[in-house]
């Protein structure tokens, strides 16, 4: 027995020397763990200095080891922030200001000394959403800064994860450059609603420029998120309700793609339902991706519509495709038209501008070409007369004609395209003798019949007032200036105001500007308007009428003159914060 019970025994007893050492080994190893990292500086302030004492006891720690480790590396950085915050503040700086100072310093150094590997860990070994990340999404500059560091480091998982709790915590309308959003379809897709609904309340055309390049920068980030995009928006726009401005939007985008040099014609095409009509569609694409016309691919078009049952005319409304047909027929810059085919190019047009198809439930069930003919007539005769090569005397004799014509608004356009063409040219005013050239008297008309192309007109205009006529007296510079001054006036009287009115107090803010040219707008801009204004027109004109080197000759001693008028009227009737 005593022989059986030795080593049976023996082995009892060395497995629990065994395991001792093994308890022990372990336990010592815990301790170096944890005394390493309270010698580290400043460890007492970190979070997790609770659970690392706490597996150091645990261990068989000494508290004395604790106190000296920690106060040996303790370096106070916080604290001594804070004092130096406080004596900032001694000294007369705002508190906010102290704080933005603090703020943004700790933010340079985030962005400066940022580890996407240690930050992943942070999750590996919390296990949970620690808290002061919650506490900083609260706060809009931590916001900001996450933003920063998803743009430059979008494969860190703890960023991704940041942005979603910043998107779930309603702050998605922040995050619309952020290109880690558009890599998480939840979030995007909540940026996306809330992108677009932005722009559909906002409605007016200023607002919409304003947000669609953000918007469609964030949508053109990668190929899936303009495929998504696009097909959520033709979807919305079948809606009666808005769906005309959701189709705007989309084809913003599209040719925002098309600048950054993205060949999306497949995707358009492709929703627009194109792959019913296979001929049509291979024509329009290869004409879309190379950006120019070809004479085979319109014959094909023209034979194609010309039919008693032709393709949809939505495949011919892409805004890039009138274009190449607008610039091809009115200007130079398009693809030059051989004259037997010049009637085709025409056809294509017009009946893209003026045909219209009644659909029940997606068929269709009657093309009206009521317009047609009369559409390609004019598009023929201005094309005739702006392409033909007559010289001033001869559009003159034909103004009549042209100004029939402008009514179209596809004529108005391609006018629009030419006179942009003619006047950018630097010698056109040398060359002129009238006080208003006949190409701006023409877009006075284009103004006075078309208000969508309010924009468009304005836009040249500011070209043209900001052009520098080196070659040009300074006298004739300004006479030149007013012309187009008071084109700006026109089409402020047909319903263009603020946008004018902004320009022109931005060249007041500037300094940039003869004060002589301000004087004479405001001066037409009295003559044409009257009681009651707006608040944002008065807020915007006002502090024009009120800047003394503008309008200090104009005025009388005893204040009976339209600028004093003006300034009583609003000092009367609004209230004006400064």
């Amino acid at each position: 027995m005593e022989g059986s019970e030795g080593p049976w025994g023996g082995g009892s007893m060395n497995q629990a020397s065994s395991m001792d050492t093994n308890t022990e080994d372990g336990g010592t190893s815990i301790k170096d763990t944890c005394v390493m990292e309270m010698s580290s500086k400043d460890y007492i302030m970190e979070p997790s200095i609770f659970t690392c004492l706490k597996r150091y006891f645990q261990a068989g720690g000494m508290p004395e080891k604790v106190v000296e480790l920690l106060s040996e590396n303790y370096s106070a950085v916080a604290q001594t922030v804070n004092l130096l915050a406080e004596w900032l503040i001694m000294c007369g700086l705002a508190p906010t200001q102290v704080q933005d100072l603090v703020e943004d310093h700790l933010k340079d150094l985030l962005l400066k000394h940022f580890d996407p590997k240690k930050a992943d860990t942070i999750f590996t070994e919390e296990g949970e959403t620690p808290s002061w990340l919650e506490s900083m999404i609260a706060h809009q500059k931590w916001r900001q800064l996450f933003y920063k560091l998803a743009e430059e480091y979008p494969d860190c998982l703890m960023l991704n994860f940041t942005i979603k709790l910043i998107s779930d915590a309603g702050y998605q309308a922040e995050i619309t450059n952020v290109s880690t959003a558009c890599t998480q379809l939840e979030v995007f897709s909540r940026v996306l609603r809330t992108c677009l609904a932005t722009i559909l309340e906002a409605g007016a055309e200023e607002a919409l420029k304003q947000n669609i390049p953000e918007f469609a920068k964030m949508v053109c980030h990668a190929e899936h998120t303009y495929l998504y995009t696009q097909v959520v928006m033709a979807i919305l726009a079948q809606n009666k309700t808005g769906g005309t401005v959701v189709r705007r939007i989309s084809q913003e985008i599209q040719k925002y793609a098309k600048q950054k040099g993205h060949d999306v014609t497949h995707i358009t095409l492709a929703l627009d339902g194109a792959t019913a009509y296979p001929r049509a569609q291979q024509c329009i694409m290869s004409m879309l991706s190379k950006s120019q016309l070809n004479p085979g691919d319109v014959t094909i078009l023209h034979k194609l519509y010309s039919s008693d049952d032709p393709p949809p005319v939505k495949l011919l409304r892409f805004p890039l495709f009138l274009e190449l047909f607008v610039d091809s027929l009115f200007t130079s810059k398009g693809t030059k038209i051989n004259p037997d085919h010049k009637h085709k190019y025409i056809f294509l047009l017009a009946y893209a501008a003026s045909v219209t198809e009644q659909l029940y439930r997606g068929d269709r069930r009657k093309i009206n070409c009521d317009e047609l003919q009369q559409t390609s007539q004019a598009i023929d005769k201005v094309h005739h007369l702006v392409c033909g090569g007559k010289g001033q005397l001869e559009l003159m004799s034909e103004i009549g004609t042209l100004y029939h014509c402008i009514r179209y608004p596809v004529v108005a356009t391609g006018v629009l395209k030419w006179i942009e063409q003619i006047v950018s040219d630097s010698t056109y005013f040398e060359k002129q003798m009238d006080h208003t050239p006949l190409h701006l008297t023409l877009l006075d008309e284009i103004v006075s019949c078309h208000v969508l192309l309010h924009q468009d007109v304005l836009k040249l205009l500011i070209n043209l007032f900001e052009l520098a006529f080196s070659n040009l007296d300074t006298l004739i510079q300004l006479e030149m200036k007013k012309t187009v001054l008071d084109r700006m006036v026109h089409l402020m009287s047909r319903g263009c105001v603020l946008p004018v009115i902004s320009y022109i107090r931005d060249c007041s803010d500037k300094e940039g500007t003869d004060v002589s040219l301000i004087r004479h707008f405001v001066t037409e801009v009295l003559d044409i308007i009257c009681p009651p204004y707006t608040s944002d027109f008065v807020h915007m004109f006002l502090p024009i009428i009120e800047n003394e080197s503008i309008t200090g000759s104009l005025r009388n001693e005893d204040g009976n003159d339209p600028v004093s008028d003006f300034i009583v009227h609003c000092k009367t009737n609004f209230i004006m914060v400064t």
